[in-house]
C-alpha cells in the first residue's frame, strides 16, 4: 500500500496521545506491563471519612470505564502498527483484499473492508 508511511505516522501519533491519556486514569500493571489498571484520583484519603471513601470509589469506577475504552483503542493501534511491520497492513482480515483508503483515513487501525465492517 502506497500510503502506509502516512498511516504509520498517524498511528504512532495516536498511540502517543492514547498512552498519555491512559496515564491520567491508570498505570501499567507492574506484573503485566501490557495491561493497564485504573487508579483513583486521590490516593491520600482518610478511611474514617466516608464521603472521601465514596468519592474515591466513584472516581476509581469512572477511571475504570475510561481506561477500558482507551485501552481497547490503544491495543487496536498497536496491532495496526504490528501489521505494518509484518507487511500485511491495509488488508481485510476476512478476505485479504485491500481495505478502502477512505476507510483507513477514517480509522487507520481498521482491520476490515467496508463489506466486512461489523462482521
Amino acid at each position: 500500500m502506497e500510503n502506509t508511511k502516512q498511516f504509520k505516522e498517524k498511528l504512532i501519533k495516536e498511540l502517543s496521545i492514547l498512552e498519555e491519556e491512559l496515564k491520567t486514569v491508570g498505570r501499567r500493571n507492574p506484573s503485566n506491563p501490557a495491561d493497564w489498571e485504573a487508579k483513583p484520583d486521590k490516593m491520600d484519603i482518610l478511611a474514617s471519612d466516608s464521603n472521601e471513601v465514596a468519592d474515591s470509589i466513584e472516581s476509581y469506577e469512572e477511571n475504570t470505564g475510561i481506561l477500558k475504552q482507551l485501552e481497547i483503542r490503544y491495543n487496536e493501534v498497536k496491532t495496526a502498527l504490528e501489521r505494518i511491520d509484518k507487511g500485511n497492513y491495509g488488508l481485510c482480515e476476512f478476505d485479504k483484499k485491500p481495505i478502502e483508503v477512505d476507510r483507513l483515513e477514517a480509522n487507520p487501525a481498521a482491520t476490515t473492508c467496508k463489506k466486512h465492517m461489523g462482521a
